[in-house]
């Protein structure tokens, strides 16, 4: 394959990719596999699992297929089915007509077992689970061969076909491969092939009350689509030598399974396990909460699928498991918002201010640039009028030198709007907050065609009182306070949550906002990147921040 018009610097999975094309390993083929559990929402790591399948697939002209892993009933459901897809294609890629599920192979693999069963490579084991667990030994000591194991050839098919026919209960019997008791590998000694789950399939019904499991499974399914390079996370490395065994066993096609270092994110967990623990518990809104690391949950908080498929292409893909810093996740989020995103005005921590000599009654229109980077995006009107609202820190009373905001006596620019200087200030006496200012503004400093030849380093952004909307914002955070939640052994991950990943405040928006769609995403001027949140109504408008416009836990840091 010429591929001279691809100057990116190769990862070792391509530089693999690349070698059994120039030798024809796979006669010019590509294809892999993105294979799910439907158990759960995916996360942020799946994210870069999927960019890496379905891009390896697009970069070599090949294919990549969708398939569900659904050989456990228990903990599976169409809800999880429904929810991948929907995220692999809001990510920007398809499998086309390529979507399987493991449960497809059902008959197969029970062929499969059989043919194992007869080569005298597969028995039924009567053990309990804590009987093959004790007789399992430790990666030092080699185990011990289950008194089931001499079984012969004839009994084993007939308690296997009795098992599928649903003669037992669950746990009764087990159906293990006949490999290697004293293995220094512990995967390869009599890996259990079958168990038995009386359990309702979202697929097949009370069809099978057999089912596989993922080692035997897997393998035979990637062989059966004809996948070329079959991809996954390092801690599948130590199942490998299994993966081989089924496949040479029943001398059938054996794709490449190449490992690759699964992500491991600051301030996250990505254990599906602790994920549902957080749903389950009610510390979250739901698998979709904008604070979760679920791709529905980015979705949400308004992250873009271009954002995250630039964070993995900077992650890369390595062998060695390193801790990526979430700020990086963050910056690829900023770094597109701020091409695509509307600049809109909108007041966190309302501050009232009355222009004293702008007329009651009169209001003007603004006129204002929807985003400098991108001038196709046009302009916009804003509503000015005598009583505006600001942000409460844009005001001091009493202020340093550097402070560039509003003062007694000092002078800012509204944005697109008038200078201003500030007159007095009106504080409530009880608490001696500051409620109110008061200020002239200069009619000749309009902007745009300022004559007033006036001097102000500071800019504000600002609502009118008359015209805003007020809107629940939701300012989201980061859902843990420490880098590696997963990492103290001795403490519970959960002790780590950041009670303040999410705040509740009414702020008030500029009027063009009221058009704006579910998952709409702007920058509120000097505040930040937020998105219209799923929970608005006609009577509410509700944002999720989405980031901030800089790294705040940097600056925490120092």
């Amino acid at each position: 394959m010429d591929n001279t018009e691809l100057t990116e610097p190769l990862n070792f999975v391509e530089n693999i990719v690349e070698e059994d094309l120039r030798t024809d390993k796979y006669e010019g083929r590509v294809h892999t596999r993105f294979p799910p559990e439907p158990n759960g929402y995916l996360h942020i790591g799946h994210a870069k699992s999927i960019c890496l399948n379905f891009g390896i697939a697009e970069r070599y002209k090949g294919l990549s297929n969708l398939r569900f892993d659904d050989t456990n009933p228990v903990a599976e459901d169409v809800e999880y089915v429904d929810s991948i897809q929907e995220d692999v294609k809001w990510l920007g890629f398809s499998w086309d007509d390529r979507l399987f599920f493991a449960s497809d192979y059902y008959g197969q693999l029970y062929d499969y077992a059989v043919q194992l069963i007869k080569k005298g490579k597969a028995y039924v084991d009567d053990s309990t689970a804590e009987e093959i667990a004790a007789e399992k030994g430790t990666p030092t000591e080699p185990g011990v061969e289950s008194k089931y194991r001499s079984r012969t050839v004839e009994e084993n098919l007939r308690l296997f076909e009795e098992m599928k026919a649903g003669k037992y209960a669950d746990g009764e019997k087990i159906l293990r491969a006949k490999i290697d008791m004293a293995s220094p590998n512990m995967h390869m000694r009599d890996p259990i092939m079958y168990r038995i789950l009386n359990a309702e399939h979202h697929r097949t019904g009370d069809e099978w009350v057999i089912y596989p499991m993922y080692d035997f499974a897997h393998g035979i399914c990637d062989s059966i689509e004809g996948i070329t390079h079959s991809l996954c996370t390092l801690e599948f490395e130590v199942h490998r030598p299994l993966y081989e065994w089924f496949l040479q066993e029943l001398e059938i096609y054996s794709p490449q399974q190449i490992e690759f270092a699964p992500l491991n994110l600051s301030y996250t967990v990505l254990s599906k396990r602790k994920l549902r623990k957080l749903v389950e518990e009610g510390h979250v809104m739901g698998w979709d909460d904008p604070r979760m690391p679920t791709v529905s949950g980015m979705r949400r908080r308004g992250y873009t699928p271009e954002a995250i498929r630039n964070f993995a292409k900077r992650i890369g893909v390595a062998r060695r498991i390193g801790l990526i810093d979430l700020a990086l996740l963050e910056y690829s989020v900023r770094e597109d918002l701020n091409k695509k995103t509307a600049r809109v005005m909108g007041v966190l921590n309302p501050l009232k201010l009355v222009i004293t000599n702008y007329p009651e009654g009169e209001e003007e229109l603004m006129e204002a640039i929807n985003n400098p980077e991108d001038e196709s995006m046009g302009t916009r009107k804003i509503p000015f009028s005598r009583e505006l609202y600001i942000e409460k820190e844009d005001f001091r009373e009493e202020a340093p030198r550097k402070f560039f905001r509003l003062k007694p006596d000092g002078m800012v620019r509204l944005k697109n709007a008038y200078i201003i200087r500030c007159d007095k200030f009106i504080k409530d006496e009880s608490t001696g907050e500051v409620t109110e200012v008061h200020c002239t503004y200069f009619p000749e400093s309009r902007s745009g065609s300022d004559t007033s030849g006036l001097k102000a380093k500071g800019v504000l952004h600002w609502v009118s009182i008359k015209d805003a909307v007020p809107a629940e914002v939701r300012l989201v955070d980061r859902l843990f306070k420490d880098p590696t939640p997963n990492e103290h052994k001795e403490v519970d991950f959960m002790e780590f949550l950041n009670e303040d990943s999410m705040n509740i405040i009414t702020a008030y928006v500029e009027p063009s906002l009221k058009t704006a769609k579910v998952g709409d995403r702007v920058q509120f001027m000097r505040k930040g990147y937020f998105c219209l949140d799923k929970d608005s109504s006609e009577e509410k408008m509700v944002f999720n921040r989405t980031v901030t416009l800089k790294d705040n836990w940097a600056k925490r840091g120092k």
